[in-house]
C-alpha cells in the first residue's frame, strides 16, 4: 500500500499560527516606541503601570486563544478578542489597531471555513461587537474621544471599515467551507457510482460465465436422460461432457476471482477474450448445437475491454441460441475492420417475433456495447431465426 503523501506546506502550519503571528507582530509594533530604540519614534505618553499590566495580560490571553482555536473555536476567538481588548486599552488606543483586528479577521475566516454556519456566525457577531464595546469602555473610564461621531470621519467610519473586513473574512471562509463540502459530496457520489458499476460488472461476468455453462449442462443432461436405457454409451458420453463443462465453469469462476483480486492489488490477472472463441464453439458443438465461426479481415490484438466484451456478447448470444432458439446450428461472424470490430450471431430457430428478454442477456449485451460507444441490434430475421449484431469502435492507435 503506497505511503500517504505529505500535506502541503501551508496545511502543516497549525491553525492558531495564522492569527497568532500577525497579532504578536501588531503588539510589538505598537509598543516599539516606548523602548527608545534607534530610528524609532518616541511616544510622549507611555502606558502607566496598570497599562503595562493590561498589555501583559493581553499578551498571554491572545496567544492562548489562538492555540485553542482548533479545539474550541468560539472560546479561542473569545480569548483572542479579550487579549486584543486588554492590549488596546493598556495602550490607551482610540480603537483597535488594524493589525490586531486583522488577526481577528483571520480567526473568523478560519472558523467559517472549518465549522458550520451555526458556529461561525456567533464568531462574526463577536468580532464586530468588540468595536463599539471598546468605545463604551473608554467612555465609562472618562477617557477623551478625540474623534467626533460623524459619518464622514472618526470612530464610526473606522468601525464600518473594520466591520466590513470581518464580514468579508467570514464570507470567504464560508465559501471555502461550501466548496469543500460540495467537492466531498462529488467524491462520495463518484465513489458510490464506481462501486455500483463494479457490482454491475461482476454481475455481468458471473451471468455470462455461468449462464452459458448451465445451458450446455442442461442440454447434455437432457440428452443423457433420453438415451440412458437405449444408448448407455451415448448417455455416459453426455454425462462426461456435463462433468467437463462443470469443471470448466468452476475454472472460469476461479479465473474471474483471481482477476478481481489481482485488479484489487494492482497485479495483472487472467482475462477471457476472443482467443477462447474456438473453445466455446467446440464445447457448444459437442453439446448438440453446431457453432460455425467465420473471421473476416485481419485478426489482431484488441484492447482488453473490447476483447472481453466481444467474447461475452458472442457467449451470451450462443447461450440464448442453446436455451431458446430450438435449432441445431448458429453462425458467428467476426469482421476486423480498420477502425471497428463488427460481430454477428445468427440462427435459423424460432426467434421470429417470439423472443422475449426476461433476464440479463440482451440488456447486459446492450449495456456493454453502450459503455464502449458502439452500436447494438438484436431482432428477429425476416427469413426466420434471430440476429444479434454489434459494432465496437477500436481506438486508432490499436487499429493501426
Amino acid at each position: 500500500m503506497p505511503a500517504t503523501p505529505p500535506l502541503p506546506l501551508l496545511k502543516r502550519v497549525p491553525p492558531g499560527a495564522w492569527p497568532g503571528v500577525p497579532w504578536i507582530f501588531g503588539t510589538l509594533f505598537a509598543i516599539r516606541a516606548f523602548f527608545h530604540l534607534p530610528f524609532m519614534p518616541v511616544e510622549l505618553f507611555p502606558p502607566t503601570a496598570d497599562g503595562w499590566a493590561l498589555i501583559a495580560c493581553g499578551g498571554v490571553l491572545a496567544p492562548a486563544g489562538c492555540a485553542l482555536l482548533s479545539r474550541r473555536p468560539l472560546s479561542g476567538l473569545g480569548l483572542l478578542v479579550v487579549g486584543t481588548y486588554a492590549v488596546t486599552l493598556g495602550l490607551n488606543g482610540l480603537t483597535l489597531g488594524l493589525i490586531h483586528y486583522g488577526a481577528i479577521d483571520i480567526a473568523v475566516g478560519w472558523i467559517a471555513a472549518s465549522f458550520s454556519r451555526r458556529r461561525s456566525l456567533p464568531a462574526l457577531v463577536l468580532a464586530i461587537a468588540v468595536l463599539p464595546f471598546y468605545q463604551l469602555t473608554r467612555t465609562g473610564l472618562g477617557r477623551p474621544l478625540l474623534f467626533t461621531y460623524t459619518t464622514d470621519q472618526g470612530t464610526w467610519r473606522g468601525w464600518m471599515t473594520m466591520g466590513l473586513t470581518a464580514v468579508v473574512a467570514w464570507l470567504i471562509g464560508n465559501s471555502v467551507r461550501q466548496n469543500r463540502a460540495y467537492t466531498e459530496r462529488l467524491s462520495t457520489q463518484a465513489a458510490t457510482q464506481a462501486v455500483t458499476a463494479e457490482r454491475l460488472r461482476i454481475a455481468r461476468e458471473m451471468h455470462d460465465t455461468v449462464a452459458h455453462s448451465i445451458g450446455i449442462i442442461a442440454l447434455q443432461a437432457g440428452a443423457a436422460a433420453r438415451v440412458t436405457t437405449t444408448q448407455p454409451e451415448a448417455a455416459r458420453e453426455a454425462m462426461r461432457a456435463v462433468e467437463h463443462e462443470g469443471r470448466e465453469t468452476l475454472a472460469g469462476l476461479r479465473r474471474m476471482l483471481v482477476a478481481l483480486r489481482a485488479a484489487d492489488s494492482g497485479v495483472p490477472g487472467v482475462a477471457t477474450g476472443l482467443g477462447d472463441l474456438d473453445r466455446l464453439a467446440a464445447t457448444t458443438t459437442a453439446a448438440g448445437v453446431r457453432v460455425e465461426v467465420c473471421r473476416r479481415g485481419e485478426p489482431r490484438q484488441l484492447p482488453p475491454d473490447i476483447d472481453l466484451s466481444a467474447f461475452r456478447i458472442v457467449q451470451e448470444s450462443v447461450t440464448n441460441v442453446v436455451r431458446h432458439a430450438g435449432t441445431r446450428a448458429c453462425r458467428v461472424t467476426l469482421d476486423y475492420r480498420e477502425d471497428e470490430l463488427a460481430l454477428e450471431v445468427t440462427d435459423d430457430g424460432r426467434g421470429h417475433g417470439t423472443v422475449t428478454d426476461t433476464g440479463f442477456g440482451l440488456a447486459g449485451m446492450r449495456e456493454r456495447v453502450a459503455l464502449l460507444h458502439g452500436e447494438f441490434t438484436a431482432e428477429p430475421r425476416p427469413e426466420g431465426g434471430f440476429r444479434v449484431a454489434a459494432r465496437l469502435p477500436v481506438p486508432a492507435v490499436v487499429a493501426r
